[in-house]
């Protein structure tokens, strides 16, 4: 439009002949776009499709996140627990990079977002334990290996470290608070934790007041008042915790 405006010839042909140049151009740009996040991810190249999905998610973003430049962050965070751990630190960070790409199709493509992605990183060569790693990282399917496990630790991370997600330090340390007394309002709760820049709550309570049945429902009312109190980004798993410790001295 601004293209029109600024030349001034707005008639049927000159609008066609715009409109091509302008989707080529965005394709060009796209690529590029993929094909940038695959350097900076230190990976080794991907097929050029992939490369281009990729780039889409440059105009994607979650809770104000952007999800390429997420997808970056979690391959390197990969390469580096692989690193720790002994594996693959290439298969690291291919399943980082590529396991968000579901989301480029989800408006074209009905599934959860690791399934599908996990069928596209198929079709275009990547390795079994890159399609287990995008597929299972929301335990949408089991994990076949160590993969999945480590890309949903390093998305949990990078999507819940302070300021990922334009949330100010403030406003986190007070929902973390907040959190924290919701679940301590509970009768029978004998402290709370909030973990995992605030994305798990850790409720621990009183054995002789709480059995195991009572445990349930007061993980699930503190999930409900949670939810009708707080305002948060993704989920909060709330995680009521029952011990009992018999002790006895021989003497």
């Amino acid at each position: 439009m601004m293209r029109l405006i600024q030349d001034g010839r707005i008639h049927p042909s000159r609008i066609e002949e715009v409109v091509n140049k302008v989707n080529q151009e965005m394709d060009e740009t796209v690529l590029h776009l993929g094909e940038d996040a695959v350097r900076k991810a230190g990976a080794t190249p991907v097929h050029p499709e992939l490369a281009r999905l990729l780039g889409k998610l440059h105009f994607r973003h979650s809770y104000s996140q952007n999800i390429l430049n997420h997808s970056v962050e979690v391959a390197h965070l990969m390469s580096l627990m692989a690193a720790e751990l002994g594996l693959d630190v290439q298969i690291a960070k291919r399943c980082g990079l590529l396991h968000d790409i579901g989301k480029a199709v989800s408006h074209e493509v009905e599934g959860p977002h690791a399934v599908v992605g996990a069928d596209i990183v198929k079709r275009h060569g990547e390795s079994d334990a890159v399609v287990n790693g995008v597929a299972s990282h929301h335990n949408d399917v089991p994990s076949e290996g160590p993969w999945g496990i480590l890309v949903s630790a390093a998305d949990a991370i990078s999507a819940s470290r302070p300021g990922a997600r334009s949330e100010n330090m403030t406003t986190y340390l007070k929902r973390v608070e907040d959190l924290e007394k919701i679940a301590v309002g509970f009768t029978g709760v004998e402290k709370a934790f909030a973990v995992q820049a605030g994305r798990e709550l850790r409720v621990f309570v009183q054995p002789e007041q709480i059995d195991d049945g009572a445990a349930f429902t007061l993980a699930r009312n503190i999930a409900t008042k949670v939810e009708n109190d707080l305002q948060y980004p993704g989920q909060i798993r709330v995680t009521v915790i029952r011990e009992t410790r018999c002790v006895e001295v021989a003497k």
